[in-house]
């Protein structure tokens, strides 16, 4: 049969225009999939916060059974002399010795705890070093590099403020009257206006991580507290309700002695490794994968309860033993899990500090456990944090840190800045369009690993929002965090700041995942463009 030129004209132009069509389709269904995911191409996820890291703020009850909780590990304290009303001080920081002759205190007269009974504490000078005193009679200075039986002083109270000091000798420090600080008081001082009473005042007591508890409690008590909190806090009924709406991810935070489970160095408490093993087993029923994120390096790497810093230092980058130790966990982790169905990826390090971890140290360190995972499994994908701070994402695409199956983890919050202190609800919203959806549309145009929203939450500055200000809040987010080429991880699935919980935020329709108008009308686009490419074909082939 011969066919008329028209028709072959009509037929070629068809071909072109279901061809185009299907690239339509394919373009608004997204360009970008992660292998072995259910119910999307992409990752829709939830991080299990304050499971096996402990974060004081998502679960506050957690500690309320510390006797003299206000003076956990890395609580900041000042003490005032009562009789002549000066602060104790260490000279240049720290280095020196210690004096009580300032009027106003500032970062040299105050002083980290830290806690090695109920009532005994060494105290870490702004600089690092611990005061010291090796008797009755002697001067206090700040000049010892690490604690020991000269840097412990006994705390006794009287109320919330009037303390003495007491050295393991006995002897009660008291404030000369040349304005120097000595063990030498006589007797046992009362509690009215004497050289050895002191006022203090509690700086900061915001570290409320895994040190802080199992060192506030004790090993056995702290042992209890972990294990009820651990075995209740999630469940497979959690990963149930994740299945039900459309999660087919969870970020699971872990510590580094986890590596070294079940008996870990103290004061930390073994048992996070069965968790684990029984998240990954939830996860396999419900269809869901993980990715174990080590967010509490040994020495800690930002300096927050988080990462289980014990006084806030950052000491993770400036120790090549805490650097090998982390690898050490690494390798632990993905030589257990690398074979399991359910294992998505391995996250090398959450939030590196931008101000106290150098590139010249993070990146070395990124390559290495790069190559570390890709010896037990070429699939599992490798998980780079951005260092939070002050500091450009590109910096690690520029890396060369692995060629495949590589991720960048960006966290986005509008909050943690005085930058959003003063925005209103619709200033939020359209910030997360003008500027978080450029930066994402720039990473995923770039030559370099896919990008993942690995921590993202439905809550702001705003005061007084109400309910159709988060959903649409939250929907914006999910509009723009959609496009992330790896996808997305809500932070956190349950916390007693209800804003900041997941599950609470789906029961009470604060926060609708399927919802996304941009998504849908895209897939409603692909989904016509696919119609109409087979109708064409059905009539022409």
């Amino acid at each position: 049969m011969l066919l008329k030129p028209t028709f072959l004209m009509g037929l070629v132009f068809t071909k072109w225009a279901c061809a185009f069509l299907l690239c339509c389709c394919l373009i608004t269904s997204g360009v970008y999939s992660v292998e072995g995911l259910h119910g999307s191409s992409k990752v829709r996820g939830v991080n299990l916060g304050g499971w096996l890291v402990i974060e004081g703020w998502i679960k506050p009850s957690l500690f309320d059974g510390i006797a003299n909780g206000d003076m956990l590990d890395g609580t900041e304290v000042q003490f005032k002399s009562v009789t002549s009303q000066k602060y104790v001080s260490a000279e240049n920081g720290g280095g020196m010795n210690v004096t009580v002759d300032r009027d106003v205190p500032s970062s040299w007269e105050t002083f980290r705890l830290w806690r090695t009974s109920e009532s005994e504490f060494q105290f870490r000078t702004s600089e690092g070093q611990f005061l010291t005193c090796d008797g009755g009679g002697h001067f206090v200075s700040a000049t010892a590099k690490s604690p020991s039986t000269y840097e412990t002083y006994e705390i006794e109270r009287s109320g919330k403020n009037r303390i003495h000091l007491k050295i393991k000798g006995g002897a009660y420090l008291q404030a000369t009257t040349d304005g120097q600080l000595s063990a030498n008081y006589p007797g046992t001082p009362g509690w009215d206006d004497n050289a050895a009473t002191f006022e203090m005042t509690v700086v900061s007591n915001s570290l409320h991580g895994d040190y802080q508890l199992a060192n506030g409690y004790g090993h056995n008590r702290a042992k209890d507290v972990l294990r009820r909190h651990r075995n209740s806090f999630i469940t497979i009924e959690d990963f149930k309700f994740l299945y039900k709406h459309g999660i087919n991810t969870v970020r699971i935070p872990v510590g580094w002695w986890i590596a070294f489970d079940p008996d870990p160095p103290g004061p930390y408490i073994g048992g996070t490794l069965e968790a684990l093993d029984n998240a990954f087993l939830w996860a396999q029923e419900y269809d869901i994968k993980c990715i174990i994120d080590l967010h509490a390096a040994p020495g800690s790497q930002n300096g927050m309860e988080h990462s289980s810093s014990r006084d806030g230092f950052t000491g993770w980058p400036t120790s090549p033993d805490y650097i090998s130790d982390s690898l050490h966990v690494i390798e632990f982790l993905v030589s257990r899990y690398a074979k399991h169905p359910a294992l998505l990826g391995i996250e090398l390090l959450n939030e590196p500090s931008a101000g106290t971890v150098s590139l010249d140290v993070l990146i070395p360190y990124y390559k290495q456990g790069y190559q570390i995972v890709r010896k037990y499994s070429s699939s599992a994908y490798v998980i780079i944090c951005q260092r939070i701070g002050v500091a450009d994402p590109l910096e690690l695409y520029q890396a060369n840190i692995g060629s495949h199956n590589i991720v960048l983890d960006l966290h986005f919050y509008n909050l943690f800045d005085p930058f959003f202190v003063n925005m209103s609800a619709v200033d939020n919203i359209q910030y997360i369009y003008k500027s978080r959806e450029g930066q994402l549309q720039a990473l995923n145009n770039s030559d370099g690993p896919l990008v993942l929203v690995g921590e993202w939450v439905n809550e702001w500055n705003v005061t007084k929002g109400s309910q159709k200000d988060y959903q649409d809040f939250g929907r914006a987010q999910l509009d723009v965090y959609n496009a992330a080429s790896f996808g997305w991880c809500y932070w956190t699935v349950k916390n007693d700041r209800e804003h900041w919980d997941f599950e609470w935020n789906i029961r009470n329709n604060y926060l609708q995942l399927g919802n996304s108008s941009r998504k849908q009308s895209l897939n409603i686009l692909g989904l016509l463009g696919l119609v109409f490419s087979w109708f064409c074909l059905l009539q022409f082939l």
